[in-house]
């Protein structure tokens, strides 16, 4: 229940040796599900490979695609489920659940029950949404980022599906001598869902956030209707959406564009998938260190930079460039390929620009960033020749080469992963600031949308390939989506600063100002105007600091506050 700006809670008391258990539990739990949400990937690949099933390829997307489909629609029902009941009860229930249709699938025989147990596990990929509803109960406001950064690096389950179930499934079918041994694989899994179920249970404890008694569901989901939830959806969409995405996408990338074998390409695609699941604990701390604001702002900069490093496909292009004209008629009397001249009539010498001997081809192990443009020009007439005024003596050539070396571009990709790690612990820190009575439900939608970027992003890579031909469109889409996240946010922290706190406003515009005396400023903390004195260092960000807080007599805010009193945890009704 809200009492002022006080939320209070039922349940045990958050202790910090309690709290440290249901993390662990809490980030276990979600690893092993996370997992289990991937298996189709893996298992899906195997059948095929081995003509188990003769599926087209629409059908085989479809079944891989079908869990994250489920998974992300129904993180916001689960969400609400957990703000009503608590995490406790509704984590332990979604894995029991999932655990039967998984099992299921070791008696799967046809599309179709392949397809529908695939929806009914896809359960699994509700828990994100209620961990972090449960897990945020169970820390003070400034250590939620590191808590829910440390839980959402369960992510990772994604990597350990890719890499150990191809073992186990080698291992089970004895390499391919008994292939009906793959059904274990299902059954392995749904019984690591029980276990860590029952682990859970017995290990945790109940705690939730204080609802009035008569809350109704469209109570609970006023939150929706703030702008600002759908915005931090969006921002997930291409943090969360773009990893799963591409965490699927990279392996046909790295096999049609730099011709690996699927092994490779696998790998290669765990250097993407696992750092970025693993970093999201980092990407908690430096949100709350500095800020979501701040963080989300280099997140993007970062997605939108590397996207169109990545931009230029791998090409070979020969093109007409600029040629030499006769300037007037006349008889060529020689043509030089040493000295790179033409002469007309004895009298008049044109230059053109010959191809020189250390122009050679751009290896396939050049590193270069970005497509190298070589251009020259040849003779086309001969001596003796008649030409007339305007004729091409030399016609021009432009060869544009770039091998987008297959080391540059995966340290791009990398790098991208990372970003996207940091931004998915990033997005989730903003939530509880800006709705700390309804984490699950915000966090719901939340995770709704990022989930569906995961479902949708690869249909949509799909039709751009078959549009355009080219491999690389897939960075052209995620450039704009950066590019997108940035202009909104940018111009939303703008119009919240100006309304909010018109003094500081202009002092940011003015590029010479760097002190302001004192700014009366409403705390959220407090529900109360305070007396604040800033120093403000022009940058794009603002770079603020708070030299002193009149909050600060009574403890609420710490000497290193980075100002998001007044760019984060501001409530507004139409951003």
């Amino acid at each position: 229940m809200e009492s002022g700006f006080v939320t209070t809670y039922e349940g045990v008391e958050a202790t910090n040796s309690r709290a440290i258990r249901v993390l662990s539990l809490s980030t276990l739990a979600f690893t092993v599900n996370f997992a289990c949400w991937m298996m189709y990937g893996v298992l899906i690949t195997y059948l095929i490979i081995n003509r188990m099933y003769d599926w087209d390829k629409t059908q085989i997307g479809w079944l891989i695609g079908i869990p994250v489909l489920t998974g992300a629609v129904l993180r916001l029902p689960a969400g609400v489920l957990t703000d009503m009941y608590g995490g406790r009860k509704v984590f332990t229930g979604v894995m029991l659940l999932a655990a039967i249709p998984m099992y299921m699938v070791s008696m799967a025989d046809s599309f179709w029950a392949f397809f529908f147990l695939g929806l009914g596990f896809g359960l699994s990929g509700t828990t994100f949404a209620v961990g972090i509803a449960y897990t945020s109960v169970w820390f003070e406001k400034k250590r939620q980022g590191t808590a829910l950064g440390i839980f959402g690096a369960g992510n990772a389950g994604a990597a350990l599906t890719a890499v150990f179930a191809p073992i186990l499934l080698s291992r089970l079918t004895d390499n391919g001598a008994n292939l009906e041994g793959w059904r274990t694989l299902p059954q392995l899994y749904a019984a690591m869902l029980v276990i860590v179920a029952l682990l859970f249970w017995v290990f945790t404890y109940e705690r939730k956030v204080s609802h009035d008694e008569g809350t109704s569901l469209r109570k609970r989901l006023e939150p929706l209707r703030e702008i600002r939830v759908w915005r931090f959806g969006f921002y997930y969409f291409l943090v969360f959406g773009g990893f799963v995405a591409l965490a699927q996408w990279l392996v046909p990338y790295y096999v049609n564009v730099y011709t690996l074998s699927i092994a490779t390409a696998g790998l290669l695609t765990a250097v993407f998938s696992f750092p970025s699941g693993v970093i999201r604990a980092l990407g908690g701390w430096m949100s709350d260190r500095w800020g979501a604001r701040k963080v989300m702002y280099w997140i993007l900069i970062a997605c939108l930079g590397c996207s169109l490093m990545l931009l230029p496909p791998k090409m070979d292009v020969t093109s007409p460039g600029e040629g030499v004209m006769a300037v007037r008629g006349g008889i060529v009397t020689d043509v030089d390929n040493v000295n790179h001249t033409i002469t007309i009539d004895n009298d008049t010498v044109y230059n053109y620009d010959g191809l020189q001997p250390d122009d050679v081809p751009i290896e396939t192990n050049d590193w270069t960033l970005l497509p190298v443009v070589r251009s020259w020009q040849e003779p086309i007439v001969f001596e003796g020749q008649q030409i007339e005024r305007k004729q091409l003596l030399a016609e021009g050539v432009s060869h544009i080469s770039f091998e987008a070396n297959i080391g540059v571009f995966t340290i791009f990709v990398f790098i991208i992963g990372i970003m996207m790690g940091i931004g998915k612990a990033a997005v989730y820190k903003y939530i509880p600031d800006h709705f700390p009575e309804d984490v699950g439900v915000v966090g719901g939608i939340v995770g709704v949308l990022g989930g569906l970027g995961g479902f949708v992003c690869p249909v949509i890579f799909g039709y751009l390939l078959e549009w355009t031909g080219l491999w690389t469109v897939t960075w052209a889409f995620f450039a704009i989506i950066s590019a997108a996240c940035l202009i909104w946010m940018h111009l939303v922290i703008k119009k919240m600063v100006h309304r909010r706190t018109p003094e500081i406003s202009r002092l940011i515009e003015e590029p010479s100002a760097s002190f302001i005396p004192s700014v009366n400023i409403h705390c959220p903390s407090l529900d109360e105007n305070k007396e604040i004195r800033l120093r403000v260092k022009p940058s794009n960000p603002p770079s603020m600091t708070v030299e002193w807080c009149q909050a600060w007599e009574r403890g609420i805010c710490p000497p290193g506050c980075t100002m998001q009193c007044i760019t984060e945890h501001i409530p507004s009704e139409s951003e």
